[in-house]
């Protein structure tokens, strides 16, 4: 059975990219479906990413953040041709497969996805744990230290526990507001 016969339906696949170079392949891998006319069989190309809210230099920047780095994801019919159109793509090191053979992405993966690369949500990307020490450098609890008791990356709040008084009390920060001991 040739790979045409078994794989003759659309699907989603996953292909491996050097890390760095994902936009790169996804730019030379359209003008490749160009130039050898693949547009009935490679559909489209995609970097999955999400966006993230990150602290560089005491501000919150929001970018976006590949999901998975290293990856492309191709919606295409998979027949001799067009495998060949992506496998031969400069800096893509091959399919998620078994040998030769691409294996599709699951339908339910690819919804979920979706979700999270249409999400309207931004996630705050924080480096502090449950359980990190650490030391407030803003707000009413400057240059108190405490123990992070919850950490809320949708919303960027941090819970820690100071003491106060003589015992262990909760404060919700914000994350701007602490950083690691």
């Amino acid at each position: 059975m040739s790979r045409q016969e078994e794989n003759a339906k659309r699907n989603w696949y996953a292909v491996h990219t050097y890390v760095g170079y994902e936009n790169t392949v996804v730019r030379n891998l359209k003008q490749r479906i160009g130039s050898f006319e693949m547009e009935d069989k490679i559909f489209d190309v995609v970097v999955p990413t999400e966006k993230k809210i990150k602290i560089k230099g005491g501000k919150r920047i929001e970018e976006e953040e590949k999901i998975y780095p290293g990856y492309v994801l191709v919606d295409m019919i998979v027949t001799d041709d067009s495998w060949y159109v992506v496998r031969n793509t400069p800096r893509i090191t091959g399919f998620v497969g078994v040998g030769v053979n691409p294996v599709p992405v699951d339908e339910k993966e690819m919804t979920e996805l979706r979700r999270r690369m249409n999400s309207d949500i931004t996630k705050h990307t924080l480096d502090i744990e449950v359980g990190d020490m650490i030391s407030i450098i803003d707000g009413p609890f400057k240059d108190t230290e405490g123990k992070v008791s919850e950490v809320d990356e949708e919303r960027g709040k941090i819970k820690v526990m100071v003491s106060m008084f003589g015992r262990e009390t909760p404060v919700e920060l914000d994350s701007l507001q602490v950083k690691r001991i």
